[in-house]
């Protein structure tokens, strides 16, 4: 997975993101995994953001929801 540096991070359009206030950047299927990984970890979000964070990283891998991730 390619690192993010600030820079580039900012130049990402909105549309890139799938939490909110910028959070969850997925702009390569990588980065779509390691939302989905990190997604279980976080306190931060409720049922429904984290399940807006999921659908938008499941998208990005061109997977249906409740596809092979084993949630």
């Amino acid at each position: 997975m390619a690192r993010l540096t600030a820079k580039t991070r900012k130049a990402l359009p909105s549309s890139t993101f799938a939490g909110q206030n910028r959070s969850f950047p997925i702009p390569d299927k990588a980065h779509a995994r390691a939302a989905l990984q990190d997604l279980p970890k976080t306190n931060k979000l409720d049922a429904q953001q984290k399940d807006r964070v999921r659908s938008r990283a499941e998208a990005k891998l061109g997977r249906l929801r409740g596809g092979v991730m084993g949630r």
